[in-house]
């Protein structure tokens, strides 16, 4: 567990969280993965294919992390964790709030052309993810970081009078 703990930084038990969440959701995904193509198969393959696949994303995560280790203004490499996971909630939730508020405002495929639908669809969402990015980095302690992530992102699309 020390080898553990000095690999990520991890100064205090509560720092053990992210890791713990890290793990679980990455076990989730392969999980969720694995039944998607083995849906009908014994669940022996798909605990096959869900072990082959966390093995997979895990050494994908890692090298990610190596490479925005040097990239993004962390202190810790806990941090990179809790980043994460702040990205993977901020997009899910984003996408379960625009659908309720498209459906509330009356509007469906049917009723809208295709493309509109798609671009109001993605553009609530966008709206969305912004404020939750902040909100949802704030509750796991990157505030910082994602104000900071969320100015340079608006700078970028030419929304630079919004936050200055």
């Amino acid at each position: 567990m020390k080898t553990f703990k000095d690999n990520w930084d991890i100064k205090k038990n509560w720092q053990l969280v992210f890791p713990f969440l890290g793990i679980v959701a990455l076990g989730y995904s392969a999980y969720r993965l694995s039944y998607v193509f083995l849906r009908d198969s014994p669940i022996a393959y798909t605990l096959l294919l869900t072990t082959v696949l966390f093995f997979v994303f895990l050494k994908l995560v890692l090298f990610i992390f190596k490479k925005l280790e040097k990239k993004w203004p962390v202190t810790y490499r806990w941090e990179l964790i809790s980043i994460f996971l702040v990205f993977a909630i901020t997009g899910s939730s984003s996408v379960f709030i625009g659908k309720p508020l498209i459906k509330l405002a009356g509007i469906n495929k049917e009723n809208l052309h295709i493309v509109a639908y798609w671009v109001l669809y993605t553009l609530i969402g966008f709206i969305f993810y912004q404020v939750l990015l902040v909100l949802i980095g704030w509750l796991f302690g990157q505030y910082r970081f994602f104000w900071d992530f969320e100015k340079k992102m608006l700078r970028r699309i030419g929304l630079k009078r919004f936050i200055d």
